[in-house]
């Protein structure tokens, strides 16, 4: 039976009351615990109690009757003095209308509770829970755990104006044994690591999904080759950290608050990549967790002529009604724990046009969930970032519905990547973007911070490879590299892959630092890729979803073996940080802010005052930024992406002289000068080097 507490060995079983209807889940209180889920449809509900993550066999069943134990929706018991670390499942009986499964096989099946605090995957088994023949005791369990004595009562209001974003994936991030960490790929791993983040300068980590999912949702193929779901898009326990990124998981919201309360005293924000556009449960074939028998009917999409099918606007089989009202209450009370329990500043939401989404998947004007968001009192003092499309077509970019949403830009992405690799004629675009994208959010009142600049992410290629391949090599992944976008945008330099050829090893190099200047240049918020400072490379392969391995993991050799390119971007933020013009609260303008005498920006091509905006050749832009900040100096940047060199004039500066302090042609530590003193002087005109970004300060 496990390690059962010896409280539960005394006793034939724990005494119960009928308990309350709040809040949802399990709560510890004084005298026991008291557990409560929705569950519409049932007609007899069974509480089922293990003594721990190890047991196999439950130690008490309790049946809940609808006499002494539902109120309305809800059904609930109170368990005096259950001891903590306990784990426990649901069963419900009644007319439950699974999808492709009876009433009787969908009430054998235990479930775990979408409130949970603490989840134990240890003996779950995804192809049974999609079976219609329950196998006993082999789901995932909800934990009893001790409660968080530190809620945030009072949300200070949250932006990204100065922010520098670092997206990074907490198991991969010190999993690879080069980590050196006491607890690999945990929570507690990645505390370890904060000094290196610090020093970085990086002011935001985004997570990638770190509530409870599932690892083995994923397709056959990649199954067999014992691969697993590695990026943790299928969450299936909203309220839970995962269990794997916790040393205890009787302890996951112990070990995630460690987390932020350490990353908040390093003065690093936490941001969570969040999933609530479609659930671990899949399709109408996919696995029994939770909601395809709690609420079926309210929770999911449907087809409006056969209820029993799923809508399928997110590529994984099922599609979040978000728009209902009892699930947007999930969702925003959801967020509200996290901020409020957990200490996150702010979310991103993978998918996030299904919000605009009905019950049938039909477009709504005002969908009522993005902006309630905006009317709670707690998230609307967060950021809230929208990757602003789905798999189903909708493309929000410029145009998410409600009032301050951020978004992740892909148009600055691909407009950066086709300007970098060499393609013509991208001057105006590339302008717009590097100015904050006012053709996309100015309209409507938004700001630059409301743009997510990005290059690179955890989705495609990483920088290195970028660089490196024309094309995508995901063979790993087992299917055959059908997977992952074929339009990468990319350019190899003149060789597919790892090469010995110095030149184009240098190229590369180049390259990378172009992307990473310009992005640190651009108005608007900007988000690095972790690994991408050390060049980190996946081998080509753009869609390492299922690569728990070295493919995926951060090599911290690198930082030996790439020094030049992390001390440049160590450097480039610190740059970003000394300007106040580069973190602008409004858009540009071309003319002078109040108080001053000089435009805030001025562009140029080739010549001054001549920007090649409408010329289908150039590969030439630059630009002079007016300091924003009292006594702060001009920047002159000049974006060369031709294959050859020029000889370009300068405009006078405001005093003094200018000194080339970012030169992406010229070797470390010549290529960034952070003491500006010891920099180049450049008097009427300066050369630019083929395919190179250079920065002159004025002084």
């Amino acid at each position: 039976m496990g390690d059962i507490p010896a409280i539960a060995r005394d006793h034939p079983g724990y005494r119960t009351r009928p308990g309350s209807r709040f809040p949802l889940g399990a709560t510890v209180k004084s005298g026991g615990v008291n557990f409560c889920a929705f569950c519409p449809r049932a007609t007899r509900v069974e509480l089922v109690l293990y003594a721990s993550e190890e047991s196999v066999e439950p130690f008490q069943v309790i049946a809940l009757t609808s006499e002494t134990n539902r109120t309305y929706l809800f059904w609930h018991v109170f368990v005096e003095d259950l001891p903590l670390r306990c784990c426990y499942t649901w069963r419900v009986c009644g007319p439950l209308d699974v999808p492709q499964m009876s009433d009787e096989a969908a009430s054998r099946k235990e479930l775990v509770d979408p409130h949970a605090r603490g989840v134990s995957d240890r003996f779950y088994h995804r192809g049974q829970a999609a079976g219609a023949h329950a196998v006993e005791h082999a789901s995932i369990r909800g934990i009893v755990t001790e409660p968080l004595d530190r809620p945030v009562d009072d949300v200070d209001i949250r932006t990204l104006d100065d922010a520098i974003i670092y997206e990074l994936h907490v198991g991969g991030f010190t999993r690879h044994p080069s980590s050196g960490v006491r607890h690999p790929g945990t929570f507690a791993g990645l505390i370890e690591k904060i000094p290196y983040l610090k020093a970085l300068g990086v002011t935001h980590v985004e997570l990638l999904p770190v509530m409870a999912f599932d690892e083995q949702d994923l397709p056959a193929f990649a199954a067999e080759r014992g691969l697993c779901n590695y990026w943790g898009y299928s969450t299936h326990g909203f309220y839970s950290p995962h269990p794997r990124y916790c040393v205890e998981p009787a302890r996951a919201p112990q070990e995630f608050r460690e987390l932020v309360d350490a990353l908040h005293a390093a003065g690093i924000q936490v941001l969570l990549d969040v999933v609530f556009n479609h659930t671990s449960e899949a399709g109408s074939n996919g696995p029994v967790i939770h909601f395809k028998v709690f609420a079926n009917d309210a929770f999911y999409q449907t087809d409006p002529n056969d209820a029993r099918q799923y809508l399928d606007y997110t590529g994984c089989g099922n599609t979040i009604n978000c728009n209902h009202p009892l699930v947007s209450a999930f969702i925003m009370r959801c967020l509200e724990y996290w901020v409020r329990e957990l200490g996150v500043d702010g979310f991103r939401f993978d998918l996030a046009s299904v919000f605009a989404r009905g019950a049938h998947g039909e477009l709504l004007r005002t969908p009522p969930l993005p902006w309630a968001m905006e009317a709670s009192p707690i998230l609307a003092r967060v950021p809230l970032i929208a990757e602003a499309w789905d798999a189903g077509g909708l493309y929000h970019v410029g145009a998410f519905p409600g009032m301050d949403w951020a978004e992740w830009n892909g148009r600055y992405r691909d407009a950066i990547r086709r300007f970098v690799r060499g393609d013509p004629g991208m001057v105006g675009e590339v302008c717009t973007r590097i100015a904050g994208s006012a053709d996309l959010y100015e309209d409507d009142g938004r700001l630059p911070a409301n743009s997510i600049n990005f290059v690179t992410c955890h989705d495609g290629f990483t920088l290195g490879d970028l660089v490196s391949y024309d094309a995508k090599h995901n063979e790993a992944n087992g299917e055959d590299n059908r997977d992952g976008s074929n339009d990468n945008l990319s350019w190899n330099c003149g060789a597919e892959g790892e090469t010995d050829d110095a030149a184009i090893a240098g190229l590369r190099l180049r390259q990378a630092r172009n992307f990473i200047a310009i992005l640190l240049l651009s108005q608007g918020v900007p988000m690095l890729l972790a690994g991408d400072e050390l060049l980190r490379s996946q081998r080509g392969n753009n869609n390492a979803f299922c690569q728990d391995n070295a493919l995926s993991w951060m090599d911290w050799n690198l930082a030996g073996d790439a020094p030049d390119m992390l001390r440049f971007v160590r450097e480039m933020i610190a740059l970003r940080k000394r300007h106040a013009s580069l973190r602008r609260r409004r858009f540009l303008t071309g003319r002078p802010a109040h108080g001053q005498i000089h435009p805030d920006v001025a562009w140029h091509g080739e010549r001054l005052d001549a920007p090649a905006w409408h010329d289908p050749g150039a590969r030439f832009v630059a630009f002079t930024l007016a300091g924003h900040a009292p006594d702060e100096p001009m920047l002159h940047v000049i974006l060369n992406m031709n294959d050859d060199g020029r000889d370009v004039a300068l405009p006078v500066p405001v005093n003094g002289s200018w000194r080339r302090i970012v030169d992406t042609s010229a070797e470390s530590p010549r290529d960034i000068v952070p003491d500006c003193e010891t920099a180049l002087v450049e008097r009427g005109a300066c050369r630019v080097g083929a395919r190179s970004v250079i920065v002159l300060e004025s002084r």
